[in-house]
């Protein structure tokens, strides 16, 4: 029995060996840590702080803050002051620190003093004394608040060494409506440990809290009535783009202004300059069809206006597709024979031969450059090859053209430099808009302002692309192109001379490229062509291979006017 009876004994009895082995361990290391941890002190923390604060009745703070150590003292101490605190909006307060002076064991010491963005910050030398006293003055601490005003600062803040106990008090010129504190993160709306004051007469307002670890704060929040203490905020604008476009009554009603009246503006400049003059005659006929029989009719040029001039005075612009025109009136007018060449392959590019003919009897001077600069004489040029005599010439031919435009009374000036230099001020009014945009929402709340400059420049230039103006002269040939445009879209395509159809029906093409209609005329052409046989050269300004019919004009024409417009439009 007594062996079976003590085994459990001794299993029972090993942990409470254990337990009790530990527990003497553990108190004699706290036997030993306790007089340690008694006598040693961190370096650079202080035991406590205590800072007294003077309030003038004109809103001035002194400070003094005296700073004593518990243990070695750090070789120096530094104070970040924050002075710029962000408001709802774009509204910031700005305080001033200065006058910072400093005292060592009661040895005065000059505090290094620096300000960069929103942080004034003091570096004060310790000399190894266990008390330091810092004093400063704050400016614009007192701030308006809506029954009057209050000192915000922060008695705590930016120092660079833990706070064990903190203790504040502030006297201030009068009574008072409320004291708070809070303490904690600069953010921190945490109570501190208290805020407290009489109800009589110049009452000094206490605070304290603690610890507060190296950066923390404690921040006071004394209210005064109106009229107790002056507010001396500095009241600051962050820049923002709802500031810098702010759309308070006077800048809005400024941009709103400018708008109107630069508007008005526009719209007064292009009525003078840009208007075309005032016509209530007759339309000026550009070509008509002439009845030369029962059920027949002819189409005439009146005045020699050819399809450069209808494209010039139609738009304001020489555009390739005048050009191009051109070509084909001078073709049909037998000055040049377009040659349409064999495909190389079944989908091979197209190309075509310009060759010179006639004696360059009746050619106008923009017409006659044309053909130089393309065409010479005695020379089939391709145009697949005709890029670089384009690029020669085409100015030329722009400029000859304008200036026939002018000459035969249908416009004052030239369209072209009409538009060139009012669209160089409308770039130059942008520019400018940009420029006085910039600095207007970059230092003031005027940028609505700048806005409404840019939107007056931007319609400048569009109101400069339409400054060109035609005389009454040249509305009266305008209406007669309507006129015509109104013909070659309508007028019954079977109705040529017999034997002459296909002439007739030819020199209605150039005018039809540029006005319209040129789909319904190509098939009556194609209409002409009665008979099986190829028609190479059935037409005196247009050939095609030995296989091509009268039929493929349609399709030959539309890709020489695509080819030679895109010519001219890449160069």
């Amino acid at each position: 029995m007594h062996p079976r009876s003590s085994a459990p004994a001794a299993v029972l009895g090993g942990p409470r060996r254990v337990v009790a082995l530990l527990a003497l361990l553990l108190l004699a290391a706290g036997l030993l840590a306790g007089p340690l941890t008694r006598t040693a002190h961190a370096e650079g923390t202080a035991s406590k702080v205590v800072a007294a604060g003077n309030l003038a009745k004109d809103g001035t703070l002194k400070v003094t803050e005296t700073i004593t150590f518990d243990g070695s003292a750090p070789a120096q101490v530094t104070q970040k002051f924050e002075t710029l605190q962000n408001l709802v909006g774009d509204r910031q307060y700005r305080t001033t620190v200065r006058d910072v002076t400093a005292t060592a064991g009661g040895a005065a010491v000059t505090p290094q003093v620096s300000t960069e963005g929103r942080f004034t910050t003091a570096t004060v030398a310790t000399n190894g004394a266990p008390e330091l006293v810092i004093s400063y003055t704050v400016d614009g601490a007192v701030v308006t608040v809506p029954d009057g005003t209050a000192l915000q600062w922060r008695m705590l803040q930016g120092l660079d060494v833990a706070v064990t106990s903190f203790q504040a008090r502030v006297l201030i010129p009068g009574t008072f409506t409320y004291v708070r504190c809070t303490a904690g993160s600069p953010n921190s709306s945490t109570p501190c440990l208290s805020a407290a004051a009489g109800t009589e007469d110049a009452t000094t307002p206490t605070f304290t809290d603690g610890p507060r670890g190296e950066g923390e704060v404690v921040a006071v929040d004394i209210g005064f009535p109106a009229g107790e203490v002056t507010a001396n905020e500095q009241v600051e604008y962050r820049w923002t783009i709802g500031r810098a476009f702010s759309p308070d009554p006077l800048p809005l009603g400024i941009a709103i202004g400018l708008l109107v009246l630069g508007g008005l503006a526009l719209w007064l400049a292009h009525r003078r300059r840009g208007a075309d003059a005032a016509y209530s005659g007759e339309a000026a006929r550009v070509g008509e069809f002439v009845p030369v029989g029962p059920g027949q009719s002819e189409f005439r040029v009146v005045d020699d206006v050819r399809p450069g001039h209808v494209g010039t005075v139609a738009d304001e612009r020489v555009d390739p597709i005048d050009v191009t025109a051109t070509l084909v009136d001078l073709a049909v007018r037998g000055h040049l024979l377009i040659t349409e060449l064999p495909r190389t392959s079944a989908y091979g590019r197209p190309d075509w031969t310009l060759t010179r003919t006639g004696d360059g009897t009746g050619l106008r001077p923009f017409e006659q450059r044309l053909l130089e600069g393309i065409a010479p004489d005695g020379q089939a040029v391709r145009v697949s090859e005709i890029g670089g005599r384009v690029h020669a010439a085409i100015g030329g031919v722009q400029d000859a053209l304008y200036d026939e435009v002018v000459a035969n009374g249908w416009y004052a000036r030239r369209p072209d430099v009409v538009r060139s230099r009012t669209t160089q001020l409308a770039f130059g009014v942008l520019i400018v808009a940009v420029v006085v945009t910039a600095l207007l929402a970059a230092f003031t709340t005027f940028g609505l302002v700048g806005l409404a400059l840019i939107i007056l420049g931007l319609g400048l230039i569009l109101v400069a692309q339409e400054m060109p103006a035609r005389t009454a002269k040249g509305v009266a040939l305008l209406q007669g192109l309507g006129a015509l445009r109104s013909e070659l879209t309508s007028h019954p395509t079977d109705q040529m001379p017999p034997g002459r159809a296909v002439e007739e029906l030819s020199e209605v093409l150039p005018y039809a490229i540029v006005l319209g209609g040129t789909e319904r005329w190509l098939d009556a052409l194609v209409a002409t062509d009665t008979d099986a046989a190829p028609d190479s050269e059935d037409l005196s300004w247009f050939h095609g291979p030995d296989d091509w019919h009268l039929r493929d004009l349609p399709d030959s024409l539309r890709n020489f006017t695509t080819t030679v417009s895109g010519t001219l439009f890449t160069r």
